[in-house]
C-alpha cells in the first residue's frame, strides 16, 4: 500500500535522505584527504602539456566543489623531466616517500612504462592522462592502470585511413626514435596500407633531438604523395616551420597524430595552416559539455585548453567516478575499478567507455588547421578500440 505523502512523511523523508548525506560527508571526512601524486612534465620540451593535463585535472576537481566522492584532495608533484632514466626513482618518491593513494602521470611514454611497472608492483592506482605506450594497455595492463587518453595505435591508425581515403599511393613516415613514435607509425601504417597505401621508407632520428635537414632532403629527393610526422611540444613547432621552410609543404603534403599541432599552433603560426591530423579531441566540437569546459578553461587559465586539458580533466572525472562508487572509501579498490570500468565519460571529447583493459573506446576525428583552431571537420574513425595486444587481466 502507498502511504499518502503528509506533510509529516515528507518532512521525515528529508531528514532522513539528508541524514545519509550527512553519513556519507562523514565518513568521507573521517577518511581524511586522498593523496594524488602528480608525475608530469614541469620543465622541457613537454612542459606545456604537464601544465595543462595539471590544468584539466583540477578544473574537474574545482567544478565539484574542490573534492571527489566526497574526499579532499592533497596533491604531491614531481617533474619527470621526459627523462626515463629517471622514472623509476621519481615514482618512488611518490609510492614510497609520500604514500600516494593515486598518480596521474605522464606524458611521455617512456616513462609512463617505467611507472607502469613500478605501481603494478606495488598497487598503487595509476590514471595515465597521455602517455599513448600501447604496452600499458598492452602486456602491463593491470586492474590498477587506467588510461584517460589513447594507444600510440589509435591516432596512427586513423590517419592512416584518412590518408588512404584520400587516394594516396606512396608514404614516408618521420619521427624521434623512441615508443610513443614507432607505435604511432605502425597505427599508420598498418590502416594505410590495409587502404592500398605503401610505406616506402621509416625516417627517425634522437629524442629530443630537432635537426631535422638532413631527413628532409631525404624527403626532397624520394617524393612521397604525403608524409606522416609524430612529433609533439616543442619539437612539433620547429618541424612543422623546418618542412614549410625547406619548400615540401607546397609539393608533399603533410599530415599526422593530432599531437603535431596540438598545443602548438601559435608557435607555428602560417607554417601549420592547412595540415590535417586525426585526435580524439577537436576545437570544434560543437556540443554544450565542450563549450561549457572551454569557457571555464580559458577564464580560469587565460588560455584556451587543448587535448591535454581534456585528458587531465577525464582523469579527474574517473577517479571522481569510481570514489562516488564507493562514497569515498578508497580502500574498496575492487568495486571501485568495477565501477570505473562500466561507466560513460561525460567528455568535452564526446562520450566514451574504457575497453577490459582500461583504453578509452572513441571517436577519432579529422582536423583541419584554420586560423588558431584545429577545427574538426568528420569523423576518421568511430568508437575505435585499441588492439590491447598481450593484455591478459
Amino acid at each position: 500500500m502507498t502511504l499518502p505523502r503528509t506533510p509529516l512523511l515528507a518532512a521525515a523523508t528529508a531528514v532522513a535522505a539528508l541524514a545519509t548525506l550527512s553519513a556519507t560527508a562523514v565518513q568521507a571526512q573521517a577518511q581524511g584527504p586522498l593523496k594524488v601524486g602528480l608525475m608530469l612534465p614541469y620543465t622541457g620540451t613537454y612542459a606545456a602539456l604537464g601544465n595543462a593535463i595539471e590544468n584539466g585535472f583540477k578544473q574537474y576537481v574545482a567544478e565539484q566543489g574542490g573534492k571527489l566522492g566526497g574526499r579532499e584532495i592533497a596533491y604531491f608533484k614531481v617533474d619527470d623531466e621526459s627523462d626515463p632514466s629517471k622514472a623509476t626513482d621519481n615514482v618512488n618518491k611518490l609510492i614510497k616517500r609520500d604514500n600516494v593513494d593515486v598518480i596521474v602521470g605522464t606524458v611521455h611514454s617512456g616513462v609512463a612504462l617505467a611507472m607502469a611497472r613500478a605501481v603494478k608492483e606495488s598497487k598503487t592506482m595509476l590514471i595515465v592522462p597521455n602517455a599513448g605506450a600501447d604496452a600499458i594497455t598492452g602486456p602491463l595492463c593491470a586492474p590498477n592502470i587506467i588510461r584517460s587518453s589513447f594507444s600510440n595505435w589509435q591516432p596512427g591508425y586513423a590517419t592512416g585511413v584518412i590518408a588512404a581515403q584520400k587516394g594516396y599511393k606512396k608514404a614516408m613516415t618521420i619521427t624521434w626514435n623512441y615508443a610513443a613514435g614507432a607505435e604511432t607509425v605502425k597505427g599508420f601504417t598498418e590502416a594505410f596500407e590495409k587502404g592500398g597505401g605503401k610505406v616506402v621508407k621509416d625516417l627517425n632520428l634522437p629524442f629530443p633531438n630537432v635537426e631535422f635537414q638532413a631527413l628532409l632532403t631525404e624527403i626532397a629527393a624520394q617524393k612521397p604523395d604525403v608524409v606522416f610526422a609524430f612529433f609533439a611540444g616543442g619539437g612539433a613547432v620547429k618541424f612543422v616551420k623546418d618542412y614549410d621552410a625547406a619548400g615540401l609543404k607546397k609539393s608533399i603534403p603533410l599530415m599526422g597524430s593530432g599531437f603535431l599541432t596540438d598545443g602548438t599552433l601559435e608557435a607555428q603560426g602560417a607554417a601549420a595552416q592547412g595540415l590535417i591530423t586525426s585526435l580524439h579531441y577537436a576545437d570544434g566540437i560543437d556540443t554544450p559539455r565542450n563549450k561549457a569546459f572551454r569557457t571555464t578553461y580559458a577564464v580560469t587559465y587565460k588560455s584556451q585548453p587543448d587535448v591535454y586539458a581534456v585528458q587531465g580533466y577525464d582523469a579527474a572525472q574517473i577517479l571522481g567516478a569510481g570514489l562516488k562508487a564507493v562514497k569515498g572509501d578508497f580502500a574498496k579498490r575492487d568495486a571501485m575499478v568495477a565501477a570505473i570500468g562500466k561507466m560513460t565519460v561525460d567528455s568535452p571529447r564526446g562520450k566514451y567507455g574504457l575497453s577490459a583493459a582500461h583504453n578509452p573506446v572513441q571517436d577519432f576525428y579529422v582536423r583541419e588547421v584554420k586560423g588558431p583552431e584545429n577545427m574538426m571537420t568528420g569523423i576518421a574513425v568511430k568508437v575505435l578500440p585499441d588492439p590491447a595486444r598481450g593484455c591478459k587481466m
